[in-house]
């Protein structure tokens, strides 16, 4: 008799990523999925409680590994906020690398595809720019007031939809080593500060939580 495989949520991860590449389909059911990879069906509900749920987590399973990394890191007091939030970038996107190929495959083609797949991912995010001290970082410091009084809500947004341009522009590079990405995060992690106060800017990040709020609305 085969002996059962033993499941964690990093096991689960690495088995269904494993199936949507080689089949390019999510599987038909849990079931099924449990059988094919000789575990019991309820051993999966100890995670999950579907597909969906599994690819809302990849990414911000990604994300907290990288978290844990960069904390090595960024322990030192000698390291300014905007390099400890650079690192933690950089390393998430080296993870998303890693596993380029399952990445593009639960994010899809589709730009308004991402929203739920990135919610897990949006809240984790959120939390770590609410660690962060903003008041160290040295545009605020040459900033207009308003910037500089820029409410903690507006930061978490101006800064994940950074994030989520960031994550689109890896999606279509092709630069070696997608070094493009890493030059283009350093380049435009302040321009979202910077450009803050400019009013068509604004607009566009009041749109953007519109759009977030009425898609979570219709689901």
């Amino acid at each position: 008799m085969q002996e059962q495989t033993k499941i964690t949520k990093e096991k689960i991860f690495e088995l269904y990523g494993d199936y949507l590449l080689n089949n390019g389909e999510k599987p038909k059911n849990v079931y099924l999925f449990a059988k094919e990879n000789n575990f019991e069906e309820i051993e999966f509900y100890h995670y999950f409680s579907g597909f969906e749920q599994i690819e809302k987590e990849i990414l911000n399973h990604l994300f907290i590994k990288s978290l844990e990394l960069a904390n090595e890191v960024n322990s030192s007091d000698e390291i300014a906020t905007k390099e400890k939030l650079l690192n933690v970038y950089y390393i998430f996107f080296e993870n998303l690398t890693m596993n380029r190929s399952l990445v593009l495959s639960v994010l899809g083609t589709h730009k308004i595809q991402n929203i739920r797949i990135l919610q897990n991912l949006r809240e984790t995010h959120r939390q770590l720019i609410n660690t962060l001290d903003f008041k160290e970082w040295e545009i605020f410091e040459k900033a207009k007031q308003d910037i500089r009084t820029f409410n903690e809500k507006s930061r978490q947004e101006a800064l994940w939809l950074h994030l989520v341009s960031a994550i689109e522009f890896w999606k279509k590079d092709t630069s070696p080593d997608f070094e493009k990405t890493d030059i283009f995060i350093e380049k435009t992690i302040d321009t979202c500060f910077e450009l803050i106060d400019n009013e068509p800017l604004r607009k566009v990040l009041d749109l953007g939580k519109f759009l977030w709020k009425e898609k979570f609305k219709m689901s």
